[in-house]
Parts: C-alpha cells; structure tokens; sequence
C-alpha cells in the first residue's frame, strides 16, 4: 500500500464494542482501571482478542461476556510505550492495521487506526515505533522499515535493508526482533535459506547495528559460542540499567524440519560502551538448568529476569516453555518459581507480559486446559506465583499498563 495514501485516509474510527458507549466515543468496561488484558473469546475461531481493562491484577475478575472492545483481524500483536496502547494485526502477508488506544479514567479510548504492510518485527526507538517487513525470498531480498511517530500518530519515514546482502553467506538475515541502544538499533537475526525458515548456519549469533537517523547498517556483531539470539517473533535482547545488553539463546536453529544447533541454550553480554560480545562473559543456562532452553523472558530490573524454559524432550522452534523461573545474569543463577498450577494442567502462558521494573515482579496469563483463565503474580524475590485476577470467557494473550 502507498505509504502517502495511507497517511492521507488516517482518521480517528469509532470502536466496536460489546459494551456501552460515552458521547466521547469512549467505551465504559465493566472492570475500569489501568491495566489492558487482551484476550481471545472462548469457542470461537477466527476471531481477534478482545481488549479488556482491570483496576488490579491481584484481585476480582473480568470477563469478555458484554465487555471489551473487539478488534477487526484475527492475530493481533502488542506493545505499550508513551502512554499508548498499539494493537497491530498481522495481516498472513496481506496489509495489516495499527490500532493506537489511551486511557481515560480507566476507560479504552481509541486514537487512531490505519495500514501499513504486515511486519515481523517492531519495537520503541526514541518517540517511534520502528517497524521492519522482513524478506523471506532470496529474489526479493528488500526489507522494509517503517517509522510511526508516536505523537503525531503518522508515518513519518520508510525504507529498505537488504537483508541478504548483510549476512554475506547467502541467506537471508531474519531478524528475531528489534532495541534501541543509545542512538543505536540492534537488531539480532538468524539466517534463512527462504520461507521454510532452514539454515545451514545454526550455531552462530548475529546482531545488526543501525545508525537510527537514517538506517543505515553500521556493523554486524558476531559471536560463534551460542546460536542465534532470541527465537522468531522473540525478543532476545535486554538492555540493564548501566546500559550492558544481554541476549539469549534458545539454541532452536532448524533444517529438515530438526533441530541442528550444536550450541546449548545460553546468555551471553554486550557490555556499555562497546559494540562486541564480551567474550570473559558466558552463562551455560543449559548446565545450570539441568538441560532446559530458555524460550521467552522479561526484565525485571536489578539483572533479574523471568523467563519461561522447556526441558530437552519439549524442545521446538515454537515451543513457548511452561516452566517458569528466575534468572540473574549477574550471578548465572537460575531457579524455578513454585505456585504455579501443574504443568499438565497448563494450555499455555503469556509471552507478553507487564513488569513494574522494581526488580522482583511481573504478572504472567495462565490459560489452563479446563477453560479457565488467570493472571499470576511473579515475585522473584520469594520465587513464588500468586493467582490473582480471574479471566472469564477467553484465552489470555497479553498484560499490559498504562498511565
């Protein structure tokens, strides 16, 4: 889609709701507050998350049933920064909308909505959003970025990477996700062969280095002692509060339709100041771990991260592990967290997830296999999990906060 008419229809679009209405055009939820539940109604298919609000986590229930607002497109996907809610749809190779939500004391407000091409990849960079549309076809190897202000609500730039030419081995450079760092964007990636996501390089690490300014690639980062960093459509990188950035590995490489990576599931550092993997730094999660994989995490704050693992026999490329614990990369600790439910009563959990950064809390989704639906609080302080607010009528999808 041209990128000029796109901005040209941009416009402020009335929300679909199952719940009341104001005059304002806000929508009145049943449970007000500050925090956004996204979830996905129970015994239906083909259908979007609904957005639903809570004054807590810890507390009370929600439910989708004549509450939420219901969003067009079927997989929607996350991500909160300037005081903004955006939703956006992965449009299966088609254009896909970017919805852009506030609060209003405790009630949905819907900013804007348009279409931009479905992307793989986005993240915050300064007042931005930075999308990147990743090449799969080695015929067509033009990337493409684009930057939504977050003020303004406009795309206010585009461009293109070619991402074969950046790998130098013939493959595609697929990047896991996207970081600002410093003035920096760092934009780890694994390499595929085309759209059957196969690599004859699985056990290296690899981070693009952007000058933001205008996109242009200023270095590759290298490190041959793991295998690619984070996973597709995960972020793998975390940057802590003296600005090092750690990054994990979840060792998943694939050809033939097996797992090649001779690498274990690791975390290695890119230390302040520098463009290079410090190579006296090196945390072998799989031999403290016991033979696990990290599959996701988060930052807490204070070098603590949540992160959800899969034991050797679980292990995929898309396999989002329900095993939870705390890791401390200063330390190279890790340790499960108890409180939750059985493994073997868990449909799945919450990549997606809401942290204060006060180093010792988040709050996970646990959708469980006879329906029913939770948020949990993390404490890693403790190393417990808390139920909290109960979800009626849907599978939880993301946890998020606004001011």
């Amino acid at each position: 889609m041209n990128i000029k008419t796109t901005l040209a229809t941009l416009a402020v679009m009335a929300v679909l709701a199952s719940c009341s209405k104001d005059n304002d055009g806000t929508v009145t939820p049943e449970n007000p507050g500050n925090y956004i539940l996204t979830v996905t109604p129970a015994a239906s298919t083909g259908v979007a998350d609904y957005l639903l609000t809570a004054g807590s986590l810890e507390t009370g229930a929600v439910s989708t049933a004549g509450n939420g607002v219901e969003q067009d497109g079927t997989y929607r996907y996350y991500v909160t920064y300037n005081d903004k809610f955006f939703s956006m749809l992965y449009g299966q190779g088609n254009p896909g909308a970017v919805t852009a939500y506030n609060v209003k004391d405790g009630k949905l407000n819907k900013l804007t909505n348009f279409q931009t091409e479905t992307v793989q990849a986005f993240a915050p960079v300064k007042d931005d959003l930075l999308l990147f549309k990743i090449s799969r076809n080695p015929a067509t190897p033009l990337s493409t970025w684009y930057k939504v202000n977050t003020n303004s609500l406009l795309i206010t730039s585009e461009g293109t990477t070619n991402t074969l030419a950046l790998t130098g081995n013939g493959e595609l450079a697929h990047f896991s996700w996207i970081k600002q760092v410093g003035d920096k964007v760092y934009a780890p990636y694994f390499t595929i062969i085309n759209n059957s996501f196969a690599t004859n390089y699985p056990d290296s690490a690899w981070v693009a280095v952007f000058n933001y300014s205008d996109m242009k690639l200023e270095k590759v980062i290298k490190d041959d002692r793991t295998s690619f960093i984070g996973r597709y459509f995960t972020d793998g990188l975390a940057l802590t509060e003296n600005n090092d950035v750690y990054a994990f590995s979840a060792s998943v490489a694939a050809n033939g339709g097996k797992l090649t990576s001779t690498k274990p599931s690791a975390i290695t550092r890119i230390k302040a100041g520098t463009s290079e993997f410090d190579k006296t730094y090196y945390f072998n999660f799989e031999e403290v771990s016991g033979g696990m994989n990290i599959t996701n995490w988060i930052y807490l704050g204070n070098n603590t991260f949540v992160v959800n693992a899969t034991a050797k026999a679980e292990k995929g490329a898309y396999v989002v592990g329900t095993t939870v614990g705390i890791v401390n990369v200063a330390d190279k600790t890790f340790k499960k967290v108890s409180g939750l439910p059985n493994a073997t009563d868990i449909k799945s959990l919450t990549t997606n997830n809401y942290t204060p950064k006060d180093g010792k809390t988040s709050y996970i989704g646990v959708n469980l296999k006879d329906g029913t639906s939770y948020v949990y609080k993390v404490d890693a302080s403790t190393l417990t999990a808390t139920q909290g607010l109960k979800v009626d009528g849907g599978t939880i999808t993301a946890i998020q906060y606004l001011k």
